[in-house]
């Protein structure tokens, strides 16, 4: 996520143009570190978000309302006081800091004209928002910082408002083609990190952007690069400025597969194998890329007691394969042992007493063959002990190879619950999946729990070409899909040889198109274990020649004859249905 100064330009660009001149009708505090202003102006009503959260700090234009305290908290009912009723008259960013100044217009209690500036910090950990008189000096601030905390500002009411040099860098709108070379060019770092370590404002990310547009590799040493290499990085640097102080943005998301990555305000080039959307507002991005990034983290939270409990049965799993499948090897050793004794049988009755090993013909190989001998019992006792040793290894084969096969088919029974996990996108999903493990004794039931209706339903895509397909999202989902909605002639997808998705196309009687093909194989594909691969393989057949085995574990099928097709797991052209 790069929250970095070129984002802030294109929000301070959309903000002068949408809310500079509004007056404040309201303002909220939802949430400890957020606020919410509703304001009325020469463009309509608009809402504005703000918050100062460590983890996730934003600011941006929302249609959206909130539910606010009862009570107001004390900054809100200052802020209160103070500009309800103001009137935005400027709102700027200085250099390319991370940072938005808001002046506000008000009238104070004798009528008079006053002005006050808030200010929006945008800085991860140390994201504020401050509110100060006309001459800086600190009125109140969401957050409170004391000495104890920073030894290098302190933002207390009282104090005087400055923006603090943590570390030595330039401004980049006051660039030249030699205060680049000299600032970036000939540091002992790579490109990447020269750029966003030299100047305010430009994360890793657009530092990035720069050297994929000029064609460098950013992990290339810019001591190294020649004058052509020099001059024609600085110049899609200067390009780059020149788009944001005129600006002339590109506000956009970049996803892989449905989870949003990164968001930035100028076209990427730096991410080719990922999907990029764009949006007319950089609002728009920020709201959209919040939401999915915290539906994404919520439902990662919410299921890491699901995924420890399945990591560990794993571990158990494999573990005990493991040593189930050394112990299978030592039992290979079974039918030596039969045929010393038989051949002891055969030729021991010539054996000298208190010998240690009998020199004889292996009739089975035509081949010499040397027996070791106990020296303390007789040729007899010798095949006996050996015929006991063949009969207890056989035992053991036996009773491991059917072990190892329920080992295996419970390893991959885990394996299927751990990619239905990354799967959910719903607590619903994850409701599911907690159902099967409590069926398969993986977490104890509680007591007098009953099992709940759950809404979770598999996924629905529909082709290029109008047929419907579904995807299932866990083991009960696949189940329902193969042999409950899907009939003979529908055509059903999976990952081969890996843990994922039943994907079925309803046919409705008719042919295929090889498109639809290729759509429910990606879909197959994404939706398994192999959906980082850049190819995955991926077996297809009629639903009529899958079968479910006696005993198998949800999602589990068996089928003989297959058609294959090779995808790269990509589904951001294929249209989902809600």
């Amino acid at each position: 996520m790069s929250f970095d100064g070129t984002v802030v330009a294109n929000l301070v660009c959309e903000l002068n143009q949408q809310i500079r001149n509004s007056k404040i009708s309201k303002i909220s505090q939802p949430e400890n570190d957020e606020l919410l202003f509703t304001l009325k102006g020469p463009n309509g009503q608009r809402r504005l978000a703000m918050s100062a959260s460590a983890s996730l700090p934003f600011l941006y234009l929302t249609e959206k309302n909130k539910q606010s305290p009862l009570t107001a908290p004390n900054f809100c009912m200052v802020l209160r006081k103070h500009i309800a009723n103001g009137r935005i008259t400027r709102i700027f960013q200085p250099g390319l800091e991370r940072i938005i100044h808001f002046e506000i217009e008000h009238l104070d209690e004798l009528g008079d004209l006053c002005r006050k500036t808030l200010t929006v910090e945008l800085m991860g950990k140390h994201s504020n928002i401050i509110f100060c008189k006309e001459d800086g000096t600190i009125i109140d601030s969401i957050k409170h910082v004391s000495a104890q905390v920073s030894s290098i500002r302190e933002v207390l009411p009282g104090r005087s408002y400055f923006i603090p040099e943590t570390a030595r860098k330039e401004d980049p709108l006051s660039a030249t083609q030699e205060s680049f070379i000299l600032a970036v060019l000939n540091k002992p770092e790579s490109v990447c990190k020269a750029i966003y370590t030299s100047y305010t404002g430009l994360s890793p990310f657009i530092a990035n952007e720069i050297c994929c547009r000029a064609g460098i590799d950013g992990d290339y040493p810019a001591a190294s690069l020649d004058e052509g290499e020099k001059l024609h990085l600085y110049h899609h640097f200067d390009w780059l400025i020149t788009d944001l102080k005129e600006g002339r943005f590109a506000p956009n998301i970049v996803y892989k597969g449905k989870e949003p990555l990164e968001f930035a305000a100028f076209a990427c080039t730096s991410y080719e194998d990922c999907t990029k959307r764009d949006f007319d507002s950089i609002s728009e991005v920020l709201e959209t890329y919040y939401a999915d990034k915290n539906s994404y983290t919520r439902i990662r939270q919410k299921s890491s007691d699901l995924r420890r409990i399945v990591k560990a049965a794993l571990d158990r799993s494999r573990k005990k394969y493991s040593l189930q499948a050394n112990q299978l090897k030592d039992t290979e050793k079974r039918d030596k042992y039969r045929v010393y004794g038989e051949l002891l049988n055969t030729y021991g009755y010539g054996l000298a007493e208190g010998a240690k090993e009998l020199e004889a013909f292996n009739y089975y190989t035509n081949e010499p063959i040397t027996i070791p001998l106990d020296p303390q019992l007789s040729a007899s006792d010798n095949a006996k002990k050996y015929f006991e040793r063949y009969n207890k290894l056989k035992r053991t084969f036996e009773a491991l190879t059917t072990l190892i096969e329920e080992t295996k088919d419970e390893t991959e029974h885990l394996e299927s619950i751990a990619t239905a996990l990354t799967i959910a996108v719903t607590e619903d999903d994850l409701a599911q999946i907690r159902e099967e493990l409590v069926e398969y004794g993986y977490i104890r039931k509680k007591h007098g729990e009953k099992k709940s209706k759950i809404k979770s339903k598999p996924f629905h895509y529909i082709s290029s070409d109008g047929f419907h397909m579904y995807v299932g999202k866990n083991n009960y989902q696949n189940d329902e899909l193969t042999f409950k909605l899907a009939t003979g002639n529908d055509w059903w997808f999976h990952a081969k040889g890996m843990p994922g998705s039943h994907v079925v196309v309803k046919t409705e009687g008719e042919e295929l198109p090889d498109r639809t093909f290729e759509e429910a194989g990606k879909l197959a594909g994404y939706y398994s274990k192999g959906r980082g691969s850049e190819k995955v393989e991926i077996d297809y057949l009629q639903k009529k020649n899958v079968k479910k085995p006696n005993k198998g574990a949800p999602g589990f099928v068996v089928y003989y004859t297959n058609y294959s097709l090779t995808i790269h797991p990509d589904i951001s052209g294929i249209e989902q249905l809600f």
